[in-house]
């Protein structure tokens, strides 16, 4: 029999802060649409009652969760365990996350506003993202020692407006600095397009390091838009050492021609004295060749998936390859190279995945000549490994468009891990040098 339930708004809310969800991410969790916020809030206040069946689905709420986490294939140890702590900002899918995590390293907290995202995160690590990083106060994240961030990159980007900190998604760093002034963690680790090293000639990427460094003189203009707390923790100067570079995956034995910039940096007030020029060194690429045919799924994959469907989902319909040939011979005739790509198993690697990839599938397309068929489009499976992720990452917990674009809005792990084992042996290094100093 089951209780009743007296209090329902008290219920629901205590339900909520208890899983420690926000309201955007219960409404997700119950399957909710754009106005799901709204109708928690509502319940909360008791403006009106949710359905029998909302109000079955609430209740399930928490066993839910714990299935989820049961399920998960990357779901982490107990913090008692681990030998560091970490938060995972503009989290996607978990890219960033997994290395860290299998350094022995324990996630704390986690921000990913994407509902779609948030969904692949819940399966794959069992835990549900808090959401819009903007609405969260920084006192109100756990303390830690790492923070990553592959922070939006749009405002750097080629495919972008370019205008940098004038865009929304360009400010989104300030939401990093602020959460760096008030929680200060030992080092972090942020991730962009790199696009951004040369953006507005360098002052962008400056105007960055500048602020990370405590070297800036924070002066920035009022009608940049970022959360009061933000505008506020300017005034903070930060002390960290920071260095960048421009790391390419086909570099690290995945074969994708992705380069991205990697902005790492410690904490020079928790770290007195020490050294961190001679400390840190980059992680050298091994540069082993690479071959795009190590990726793909076997033909008989593919075949037993289009006899269970019914359907081919990856090659595309001859309208559309018909409409990618037409634009490549304009843009052949403008005197330039876009358009679509063609790769086959010998390639050496492939283009740069994006978000846009479920769109047409243009910058990555497989041969199938030999089989008498138009191209086709990566599987989801080959977006994961071309992306680095682990063989058994689950790839279906959303629907291939949302799934396409969270792999080409993620990183490649395999260079997350190799920058994750020189920042921990780094943090290592420095926590040995100040104990030592200490002691002295």
């Amino acid at each position: 029999m089951t209780t009743e339930i007296v209090d329902i708004p008290q219920y629901i809310q205590s339900l909520r802060q208890k899983l420690g969800l926000g309201v955007s991410e219960m409404a997700n969790l119950l399957g909710m649409n754009a106005s799901g916020e709204r109708t928690i809030r509502g319940w909360e206040t008791g403006e009106h009652a949710p359905t029998p069946a909302k109000m079955t689905a609430i209740r399930a709420l928490e066993a839910s969760l714990e299935q989820h986490f049961q399920k998960a294939p990357f779901k982490q140890k107990p913090i008692e365990e681990a030998d560091f702590t970490f938060i995972d900002l503009f989290a996607g899918i978990g890219g960033i996350r997994y290395p860290f995590q299998n350094l022995n390293g324990h996630c704390v907290f986690t921000s990913e506003w994407d509902k779609f995202a948030q969904k692949t995160y819940l399966a794959n690590y069992g835990e549900m993202p808090n959401g819009d990083i903007t609405k969260i106060h920084a006192k109100d994240i756990k303390d830690h020692d790492i923070l990553l961030g592959g922070f939006p990159c749009q405002a750097f980007s080629q495919a972008g407006l370019k205008q940098g900190f004038s865009d929304t998604r360009g400010t989104m760093f300030f939401e990093i600095q602020r959460i760096l002034a008030e929680k200060k963690p030992k080092a972090f680790l942020l991730e962009n397009v790199k696009q951004l090293k040369g953006h507005d000639k360098g002052r962008t990427l400056k105007t960055i390091t500048d602020i990370l460094r405590g070297e800036h003189d924070q002066e920035i203009p009022e009608d940049i838009p970022m959360s009061e707390e933000a505008r506020h923790a300017l005034s903070e100067k930060l002390n960290y050492w920071v260095s960048y570079k421009v790391l390419r995956a086909a570099d690290f034995g995945v074969p994708q021609n992705r380069e991205r910039i990697f902005i790492v940096g410690f904490n020079k007030d928790y770290f007195r004295g020490v050294d961190f020029d001679s400390l840190f060194s980059w992680p050298e690429a091994p540069k082993t060749p690479t071959r795009v045919g190590d990726i793909l799924e076997p033909q008989h994959v593919l075949d037993e998936e289009k006899q269970l469907l019914g359907k081919d989902r990856y090659t595309i319909s001859d309208k559309l390859w018909d409409g990618h040939k037409k634009r490549k011979e304009e843009h052949k005739t403008k005197g330039n190279g876009f358009g679509f790509s063609l790769f086959n198993a010998d390639s050496e690697y492939t283009n740069t995945i994006s978000a846009r990839y479920y769109k047409d599938g243009s910058e990555i397309l497989i041969d199938q000549e030999h089989l008498g068929k138009n191209p086709r489009k990566l599987t989801p499976r080959e977006c994961a490994n071309l992306q680095g992720f682990p063989e058994n990452f689950i790839v279906d917990a959303v629907s291939q468009g949302q799934i396409y674009k969270q792999f080409g809005n993620s990183v490649c792990v395999k260079v997350i891990e190799a920058m994750a084992d020189k920042l921990i042996s780094t943090l290592k290094a420095a926590e040995k040098k100040t104990s030592q100093v200490k002691a002295a």
